[in-house]
Order: structure tokens, then C-alpha cells, then sequence
């Protein structure tokens, strides 16, 4: 990969997105190590580790090392970061770009001081943070800077960031861990219990996004997925539908839906009302759930869309942060 000056990051629960300067997005590969379990030697980042969990020998071990908006790992998480970086701007020795990095909200002002040294390790001069709300609110292309109330919520695989935002500034806001990861372990859960079929985080992704809604579907879908039955023990074939994911997810659906009106009841007359009149975008991987943005309109009575390229939109908004530091310099928080 050719070199490039300055990059957004967005250092997410269950993938990393990098944005550079003038050039969109770069890389966007899955935030998980393979590491052999006693050594802690490292054998593949990204992508190719990925495809490992589930599958790896026992020595091995393949795992996120962030979960849940927070740092698991955090040596982990450190050698993943400088490899990202690395693979995007090269080994640099005397033009080092700068960064605009966004976190999630469950890292605390330790981890980000660390972090911002993993930057400059890897060949950044100056790394500046910036607000997850605001990040996402950027690259979905979404007005900010004017003395009006709207309301962004990045759904992530292991938290959720609800925000209402006037003037560039979150007003109110909450981080509740619910994400994609919950919706997958409802459907573990789902399947153990009504069918005694054990499965795996990857087949419950899987069901997820090729037959799960947020709403029922107007026909009936279907995917066949393979299991351990836990009675026996061995292998056993399942036709799931589409209503079986429907009703698998509805509790952390419910609660999703639940945080977003709080937030809502929690928020100034004035800026409510804007919300109501723009309505509410949705951003972040989870936002990708079919028909998500109609269950919360039905819910809430609140228009709801969803971003275009959800998934990126908190990596563009701190490469464009960089592009237009005139319009969006103020929001970030130095890390040098």
C-alpha cells in the first residue's frame, strides 16, 4: 500500500477504519489478533485472523481485543493499532503525518494517553481525538455547526453512543453498552434454547445479517446453519427463519430502542423539537440491521435514517475533520 500523509482512525469494538487525507477510505479490516495462547505470539492480525475464530487449534486463540466499547487487552490492542498504522502510512523516519483518532467511550484518559504513544511509535507526530458523536455525525454529512438540536447514534458492535448535538457540541448524550455483539449473543442464546443447537459468534453474524430485521419481513426467509447438538454431541443440520431471528433479538432491540427515547426525554424543549423535524441518523456497523431505522420510527413516531456506508462514517469524519480544520479544528482534543 502506497504511502500517505495525514489519516483518520476510527479504532472500533470490531473493526478498524482508516481514512487518509484526500483519498477516503484505506483500510478497513476486522479488529481481532490470533495469538498463540501461551507464548502471546502474534500470528496474524485483521482479516486473516478473522477468519480463524472458530477454527484455530488449540495452542491458538483468536480474539478482539477490545470488547464492549473497552479495552480487553491492552498490549493487544497497542500491537494491532501500529500495525494498522504501519500497513497505511509506511515506515516513516522524518515526514511523520498527523492523526485524528476516535475511540470508543468505554476507554479511559490512561488507555488514550497510551494510545496517542502507540501513534507516535508507529510514525505519527501529533494524534488528536475526536468525540465519537461528533466523528460520526461529520462523515454522515450532517450540519453540526449551526445553533440547531440534531441527534446521531452509532451503533457499534459492543456499545452504542446516543448524542444530541447543537453547535458542533454533544448537549446530552449516553453510552450503553448494546451493540451488534449482543444481537448475535441473543441469537446463541435463542437457538440453545429452543433447539438445544449450540453455534458459534460467526454463524450467529451470519444469520444476523442475510435473514435478521428489526421487523418482520414481508416473506419469510430462511437459512440452514450447522451446529453441535448439545443433547448428543454431534453436528446437526437446522433450517432457522427469519421470524426465529426476528424474535431472538427483541430484547436488545427493545433496549436499544429504550436508551434512544431517554436520551430524547432528557433533551431541551427547543433541540427535541429540531429532532423531531430532522429526525434521527444512524450510523456505525449495527445500523445495517434490516429495517432498524423503521422499527425505531415506529417506536419513537421520529423519522430515523440511516447514514450512507454507516460503517465508515466515524473514519471519514476525522479524515474530514483534517481536510476542513478551518470548519471542524475546534472540536478536537489534543494528544501530542
Amino acid at each position: 500500500m502506497a504511502a500517505v500523509s495525514d489519516i483518520g482512525i476510527d479504532l472500533g469494538t470490531s473493526n478498524v477504519v482508516i481514512y487518509a487525507r484526500n483519498r477516503g477510505i484505506v483500510l478497513d479490516e476486522p479488529a481481532v489478533v490470533a495469538l498463540e495462547r501461551d507464548s502471546r505470539v502474534i500470528r496474524a492480525i485483521g482479516m486473516e485472523a478473522y477468519r480463524m475464530i472458530g477454527r484455530t487449534p488449540s495452542g491458538i486463540v483468536a480474539m478482539r481485543p477490545l470488547r464492549e466499547g473497552a479495552v480487553a487487552d491492552f498490549e493487544l490492542t497497542s500491537s494491532m493499532l501500529h500495525h494498522f498504522v504501519v500497513q497505511v502510512i509506511g515506515k516513516r523516519m522524518f515526514s511523520r503525518p498527523r492523526a485524528v483518532l476516535s475511540l470508543p467511550s468505554g476507554i479511559n484518559e490512561n488507555e488514550k494517553r497510551n494510545i496517542s504513544a502507540v501513534m507516535f511509535e508507529a510514525g505519527v507526530r501529533r494524534t488528536q481525538l475526536l468525540d465519537r458523536p461528533v466523528a460520526a455525525a461529520i462523515g454522515a454529512d450532517m450540519n453540526i455547526n449551526e445553533v440547531y438540536g440534531s441527534m446521531v447514534v452509532d451503533i457499534g458492535a459492543g456499545m452504542t453512543d446516543i448524542a444530541v448535538l447543537s453547535t458542533g457540541r454533544v448537549v446530552v448524550s449516553d453510552a450503553v453498552k448494546l451493540g451488534g455483539d449482543h444481537f448475535d449473543d441473543a441469537i446463541i442464546r435463542y437457538l440453545r434454547r429452543k433447539y438445544n443447537l449450540l453455534v458459534g459468534e460467526r454463524t450467529a453474524e451470519e444469520l444476523k445479517i442475510a435473514i435478521g430485521g428489526a421487523m418482520p419481513r414481508r416473506e419469510q426467509m430462511y437459512l440452514d446453519v450447522t451446529g453441535r447438538n448439545l443433547i448428543s454431541g454431534l453436528p446437526k443440520l437446522m433450517r432457522i427463519t427469519s421470524d426465529e431471528i426476528f424474535e431472538a433479538i427483541d430484547d436488545p432491540l427493545t433496549a436499544l430502542i429504550e436508551a434512544i427515547h431517554a436520551v430524547l426525554e432528557h433533551t431541551p424543549a427547543e433541540l427535541a423539537a429540531d429532532v423531531f423535524d430532522a429526525g434521527i441518523m444512524l450510523t456505525g456497523g449495527g445500523a445495517q440491521l434490516t429495517g432498524l431505522a423503521d422499527a425505531i420510527t415506529t417506536a419513537l413516531k421520529v423519522d430515523c435514517h440511516v447514514a450512507d456506508n454507516p460503517q465508515t462514517c466515524v473514519a471519514t469524519g476525522c479524515g474530514r475533520t483534517l481536510e476542513n480544520l478551518a470548519d471542524y479544528g475546534r472540536y478536537l482534543n489534543d494528544r501530542r
